[in-house]
């Protein structure tokens, strides 16, 4: 789908047809099939088994100096949440409309060290989920955008924001070099395998050879989160853009079953991602986008079984979602 006014370019942009690797678990990750009801899975959701962080998610030092940006407007409706959880890690959040930045020429960039876009249905998801967003962006921001990563901004897309990102070629963003424009885009994502809104917590298994600095600081744990969409499957452009993404660790989340591993099967991977994808980085590890809210898990209380986890003496004393945001604003103090 084209915004209004944009060129043929754009159009022909938004004609790519995305494709799905027939031999889906022939990846590297180990693929675990569903052995109980699907009522019975998704009915699954653990008191928690210790942190997925080595440390406790809080305020950074040194964060009053950090800028960040949280994109609003046009459908987007998590630009509170995330706001807050970037204030409790220290940082200086502010809420900024998707059409002041635009019509502004990207002026408000000045001086911010990361952009968030954040969740929702922008533009009313209409003919794709994310696309009308992306190319306002592109075409509207596309040069000062590419600017802001090359100068060393961080950029996080969490839901909508990660269909975004992708779409506007800022993730995976293979062989783009400083200087250049936004990447073409190279990957995709489109309506779940098991069709309709999915909204249920999933587990996320990181991995701690990505450069992600979102995702630094794992115990291996998996970081339980909420999740809703649904147009979230992750598909590439091609094998060669999967065997990249795969050998480069750009995959920094994976969905996972009970045990552990990751899983395409339903209902801990909402979607049908090929090998449990459920985010992308690009290669500085400053560009993150993943389909699950860390910013809905900011308080214990946001858990659905927080009551038992207390019970049990298990209660964390942050929501762990809240450990991205933190490891964020690190990155912009370092």
């Amino acid at each position: 789908m084209t915004a209004g006014g944009a060129s043929g370019a754009a159009a022909a942009a938004n004609r790519t047809r995305w494709t799905v690797d027939p031999a889906r678990a022939a990846g590297p990750v180990a693929l675990r099939s569903a052995r109980m009801s699907e009522h019975a899975q998704s009915m699954q959701v653990s008191d928690g088994d210790g942190s997925p962080w080595d440390f406790v998610p809080g305020p950074v030092p040194g964060a009053r100096d950090v800028r960040a940006l949280v994109l609003s407007g046009y459908g987007l409706n998590c630009e509170a949440e995330t706001a807050a959880g970037l204030r409790m890690a220290g940082a200086r959040a502010e809420i900024v409309h998707v059409g002041d930045l635009v019509h502004g020429g990207g002026t408000q960039l000045d001086g911010a060290h990361m952009l968030v876009f954040v969740g929702g249905f922008s533009f009313g998801d209409h003919i794709a989920s994310g696309r009308v967003f992306a190319n306002r962006m592109r075409f509207g921001l596309g040069e000062r955008l590419a600017r802001f990563v090359d100068d060393g901004g961080l950029v996080l897309g969490i839901c909508n924001g990660f269909q975004t990102i992708v779409k506007l070629g800022l993730l995976p963003a293979l062989d783009r070099r400083p200087g250049q424009g936004l990447a073409p885009q190279q990957a995709s994502l489109v309506h779940n395998d098991r069709l309709g809104y999915r909204d249920a917590w999933v587990r996320l298994s990181i991995d701690s050879r990505s450069p992600c600095v979102f995702t630094r600081g794992s115990t291996g744990v998996p970081l339980p989160v909420p999740s809703r969409h649904g147009e979230g499957k992750l598909v590439l452009a091609d094998e060669a853009v999967r065997a990249r993404v795969e050998g480069e660790h750009l995959v920094p989340v994976r969905y996972v079953d009970a045990d552990g591993n990751a899983t395409e099967a339903w209902p801990d991977n909402p979607n049908g991602s090929m090998a449990g994808m459920a985010g992308l980085c690009d290669a500085s590890g400053r560009v993150f986008g993943l389909m699950p809210h860390p910013e809905a898990y900011l308080y214990p209380e946001n858990h659905p079984r927080w009551i038992a986890q207390r019970d049990r003496g298990r209660l964390p004393a942050v929501g762990h979602g809240l450990g991205i945001l933190v490891n964020g604003v690190r990155a912009a103090v370092e």
